[in-house]
């Protein structure tokens, strides 16, 4: 079996699983999520824990087994404490705003760009140049936050774009760098 797959997921109080057929809705301080399973895989709630098994041991089932594992374990996680992600703006005169529910930035180009917040999603600024990302869908969270990313991707020369907070850009050295003393010995 999936060493994933097979991990049972624990479910304490203030957390409520139920299920319907194949929907397995889960409910809890935060807010409401619902995930539907393939017809090949089942799950079985006993004692505190949300365990996940499959019918056959076919290749693509034992892949979707630790997949639906997964996404299951993170509604539990995501329900009692939300996802984050943390970004920030790197330029001079590069900073953010919230607007509604519409994030506008302003990242070097002639205009603002304006990408509206879906719903479920809160976006925090504690400053222009730093934007946190919060929601109980750790995939809604991460799609947003790389939508933000691909307005302005890091570049490696200057450093300026947006960028995770714990990302590590390489940089590399300019033309300047190489100089005009190795043309001379050539």
């Amino acid at each position: 079996m999936s060493r994933i797959g097979r991990a049972p997921i624990p479910v304490t109080a203030p957390v409520k699983v139920k299920q319907e057929g194949a929907t397995i809705h889960v409910e809890g301080p935060k807010g409401k999520l619902s995930h539907t399973l393939p017809a090949e895989l089942g799950a079985t709630l006993a004692e505190g824990r949300l365990t996940v098994s499959r019918a056959s041991d076919e290749p693509r089932v034992r892949a979707l087994h630790g997949l639906h594992r997964a996404l299951l374990a993170n509604m539990v996680q995501g329900v009692q404490t939300e996802f984050s992600k943390e970004l920030e703006i790197v330029g001079i005169g590069y900073r953010a705003q919230v607007q509604g529910k519409t994030l506008t930035l302003t990242v070097g180009y002639s205009h603002p760009v304006m990408l509206p917040i879906p719903s479920g999603l809160t976006v925090e600024l504690p400053k222009p140049t730093v934007v946190i990302v919060k929601g109980i869908d750790k995939h809604a969270v991460g799609q947003f936050a790389a939508n933000i990313r691909e307005v302005a991707p890091p570049e490696p020369y200057k450093g300026k774009g947006i960028k995770y907070a714990d990302e590590v850009i390489r940089r590399k050295a300019g033309k300047a760098a190489t100089g005009a003393g190795a043309k001379a010995g050539a």
